[in-house]
């Protein structure tokens, strides 16, 4: 999946374990989890605004875009076959 969420790298630098964060955000700790091994599938912006607001942080801290990069079945990326490699 092409969108990362860092909270272990906002739990890192609050020196926060992940039951506090949940507890303080209103959540169990298995939707943090959840949400830490980039298995949601969506995030509640009220849920996104707790998790800012409890570790004093932008939304962009927390999450992140790397596109992934689309391989055809001949095992040459859409770009390079656009360009006849």
């Amino acid at each position: 999946m092409p969108i990362i969420v860092d909270i272990d790298v906002m739990l890192a630098r609050r020196k926060m374990a992940v039951g506090t964060l949940a507890e303080r955000v209103g959540v169990t700790p298995a939707n943090i989890a959840v949400l830490k091994n980039g298995r949601a599938k969506a995030v509640r912006f009220t849920t996104l605004e707790a998790l800012c607001d409890v570790l004093q942080c932008q939304p962009g801290d927390l999450l992140r875009w790397e596109p992934e990069s689309p391989v055809n079945s001949g095992g040459v990326s859409e770009d390079q076959s656009k360009l006849g490699a």
